[in-house]
């Protein structure tokens, strides 16, 4: 094989695993060493510079950094034999930063002083758009941004119950952008965008999200309907308090997020039985695995392998709904069809059903005569790089532009249409994406000391401490879970594998007197013979079997070996930088930082503290 530049971003991309998975790349193992500091503030802005609501995202993220994070690949299982290889807590470790930070005003970016005389229209006032603006408003553009509901934050304030996001959260984090000196047009729905063009926008940004929730047309649907709700609606009239109570007997269709909120919510809201039922199965329910657990918990069953049939009425007064029992049947792709099973069909009794199957984007107000051109679904047609529409000055993000994802996919959207609307507006090539900016630093303070923890804790990933189930189900608006306290927190941060802090081998220095690979507890060093790399994997000292970690392979040693590592199974210990005599490996932490719309990312509150 061929040695590995070090430096390459790309090799990090497959090393640091978590911050490349995070859509918005959040620099995670920097912010969780701040936090087992106790550096709460710096942890905060760390991630508020690149996911721009730590608060909410340490809540509510969908976590795609944590089937990423190394941390399970190294863990035994238990003692009992069952798998339990667990990732750090990362999302419930941002909360903790923004539990325990200080005022963060000071650091954040002012208001800009002078205007550059271009003016930016965002429609929706969630995170795609609100992150659009954080982007560009310290950098002089006008920035304005419609909604038709009063209060900034789309459908984090509308379709997130209270329990798991308290409102003063979404107040706080949504102020901070709006105080850049953003121009928020709440109650203002926007009915035209070719009216709005007309106004003289430089350039137009659309985070409307997916507004449109799906029905089910089956038999009873029309008949029973005072009784039958879409999920998101009837989430956001509880949200307003329109909606405060529900009848005893509930069912939920649907198997996404969505679906587990609306469960949840039923149940503080007077349902006692409530249920869920899913056409899928249990494993391919779209739901959060820690959503169906908190559901779950919370005394609300989940029958899966069901797909409703008809609603059953009295006089239009409902009565329940009909089954078809079906099995799932994949084929050599991996596609899923649902085959009636025979059986006969299911009927279960319920006053109310809340309908969770999915949800669509809706853009009535986008004139179909302007040049926007939208395909078969009804999505508009972009380049998936820089959101741009088929008309030059509009863009597009969050649920808006690929239909319903998560708030961290619109945050990343946002960040990369500012990027595109700046590029733009400044008369460069908005295809030509500024590269991230690398660095690597040497963590080494003096013989056997480093800048960073290395112990490596045996600890198994810690619960959540959640409030009392019978004062949870009270009230809607007390959130259930607790969050961590600084003394958990310490002790799941040092579960981190430092991953960013990478070993480094200086080929020339090296003696291969071979006491690294002796002391190294995973057995991922090895100085063998070179050759291709699937005859070289099945011969390293710990078979190097996951052929998605690149291995690190060194140039050519005296003796003509090289040493390989592999990085699948590393721990990031330092141990074999401690025992080297020769000082031929050194522990240096990988610094990467996205570049924002403008010099954003170099202005004030935008630099990623140092550890």
């Amino acid at each position: 094989m061929k040695p590995t530049d070090i430096g390459a971003p790309d090799y990090f991309h497959k090393v640091v695993d978590c911050q490349w998975a995070c859509p918005a790349h959040t620099p995670v193992p920097e912010y969780i060493r701040l936090i087992a500091a106790g550096r709460y503030s710096e942890a905060y802005m760390v991630n508020w510079v690149s996911n721009v609501f730590p608060g909410i995202l340490g809540r509510t993220c969908d976590r795609p950094c944590e089937p990423a994070c190394r941390r399970s690949r190294v863990e035994d299982e238990a003692a009992d034999g069952r798998e339990r290889k667990e990732p750090v807590a990362i999302c419930r470790l941002k909360r903790v930063a923004a539990d325990y930070k200080q005022d963060i005003r000071p650091l954040l970016p002012q208001p800009a002083k002078e205007k550059n005389g271009r003016r930016v229209a965002c429609i929706g006032g969630g995170p795609a758009s609100l992150t659009v603006a954080r982007d560009l408003a310290p950098l002089g553009y006008q920035v304005v941004i419609y909604d038709g509901d009063a209060r900034a934050g789309g459908m984090m304030r509308t379709q997130i119950p209270k329990f798991r996001l308290p409102e003063a959260i979404i107040d706080e984090e949504t102020g901070y952008v709006l105080g850049l000196g953003v121009d928020f047009r709440g109650g203002e729905y926007v009915n035209s965008l070719k009216n709005l063009l007309a106004e003289g926008y430089d350039a137009v940004f659309v985070g409307s999200g997916a507004p449109r929730g799906h029905d089910l047309d089956i038999p009873g649907r029309k008949a029973a309907a005072k009784y039958i709700h879409l999920g998101i609606d009837w989430l956001a009239s509880v949200a307003f308090g329109h909606t405060t109570s529900i009848s005893k007997r509930v069912i939920v269709l649907g198997g996404g997020n969505t679906a587990m909120d609306c469960c949840r919510s039923s149940r503080r809201l007077g349902g006692e039985d409530v249920k869920v039922i899913v056409r899928s199965g249990f494993e391919q329910m779209k739901a959060s695995s820690w959503e169906k657990e908190d559901a779950m918990h919370e005394g609300i069953p989940i029958l899966n392998n069901l797909v409703p049939k008809a609603f059953t009425h009295n006089s239009g007064r409902l009565t329940g709904v009909t089954f078809e029992k079906v099995r799932a049947v994949f084929d050599e792709q991996g596609r899923r069809s649902l085959i009636p099973t025979g059986e006969p069909d299911a009927h279960f009794e319920c006053d109310e059903v809340l309908v969770a199957v999915g949800q669509d984007n809706a853009f009535p107000w986008i004139e179909r005569d302007i040049g926007i051109e939208f395909d078969r679904w009804g999505l508009p047609k972009l380049d998936e790089r820089t959101l741009q529409s088929t008309v030059a000055n509009v863009f597009f993000g969050g649920d808006a532009a690929f239909g319903p994802k998560n708030i961290i996919w619109a945050v990343a959207h946002g960040h990369e249409a500012a990027v595109s609307i700046d590029r733009l507006l400044n008369g460069e090539d908005i295809a030509a994406r500024p590269a991230p900016m690398t660095h690597l630093i040497s963590q080494k303070m003096g013989i056997h000391a480093w800048r960073y923890d290395n112990a490596i804790s045996a600890d198994r990933r810690l619960r959540v401490p959640l409030r009392d189930i019978s004062a949870a189900l009270k009230n809607i608006r007390i959130e259930v879970e607790l969050g961590f306290d600084p003394q958990l927190a310490f002790k799941e941060a040092q579960r981190c594998l430092n991953c960013d802090v990478q070993t480094v081998f200086t080929s020339k220095l090296c003696i291969e007197c071979d006491a690294c690979m002796d002391i190294c507890p995973m057995d991922s060093i090895s100085f063998t013979a070179n050759g291709e790399e699937n005859e070289l994997r099945p011969r390293l000292r710990a078979p190097a079997l996951n052929l998605s970690q690149d291995l690190y392979v060194s140039e050519t040693l005296k003796t003509g070996r090289v040493m390989v590592k592999d990085e699948d199974v590393c721990l990031h210990c330092g141990l074999c930088a401690e025992r080297c005599p020769t000082g031929a490996w050194d522990m240096q932490k990988f610094l990467l930082k996205m570049t924002y719309a403008g010099a954003g990312c170099r202005s004030a509150g935008m630099q990623p503290a140092s550890a």
